[in-house]
């Protein structure tokens, strides 16, 4: 696989899409939580969708459950706590595994596209997030700790590439 558009993923509704859907997009992937301390993330996320969202950023939240089990709930749930806690309107993704023999195998594409600190490939926490430019390659990865806020210089940079 060459570029993020080779992917598919599934909503959490459970519907697959093609990531091919995106193209001519910059797209902001990030592994969520319901139950981190990193969860206030949403709200930041969500004003970067809101921003930029007309000229072409697409913020899509894959809920994972392997950070200190941070994300119990089903699909549903996840859904819900997302939309009335912190008015999510960007896609939300079925959760997935993002480490391990199970993973998903876009974040597989992503951590050795953007390996981490000292060359790491594993993701290390919830929120770590990956800018994609609109050409479907992987422009950056940034640490949980990144608030989205934090993101805007990059997101507005791979918007007028």
């Amino acid at each position: 696989m060459s570029t993020i558009y080779d992917f598919e993923a599934k909503q959490i509704d459970g519907k697959t899409v093609p990531l091919g859907n995106f193209k001519g997009k910059a797209l902001l992937i990030v592994n969520t939580a319901s139950a981190c301390g990193f969860t206030p993330q949403f709200g930041g996320l969500e004003v970067l969708h809101e921003t930029y969202g007309k000229q072409g950023l697409v913020v899509l939240g894959f809920p994972c459950n392997q950070f200190g089990a941070q994300d119990p709930g089903s699909n549903d749930e996840i859904s819900q706590f997302c939309q009335l806690n912190y008015g999510v309107s960007f896609p939300m993704m079925a959760k997935i595994d993002v480490n391990g023999a199970g993973a998903d195998p876009l974040f597989k594409w992503l951590t050795a596209e953007a390996p981490g600190l000292l060359g790491s490939k594993a993701i290390k926490w919830n929120f770590t997030k990956f800018l994609v430019g609109k050409d479907g390659q992987v422009i950056r990865r940034y640490a949980p700790q990144d608030a989205p806020a934090s993101l805007a210089k990059d997101v507005e940079a791979a918007l007028a590439a």
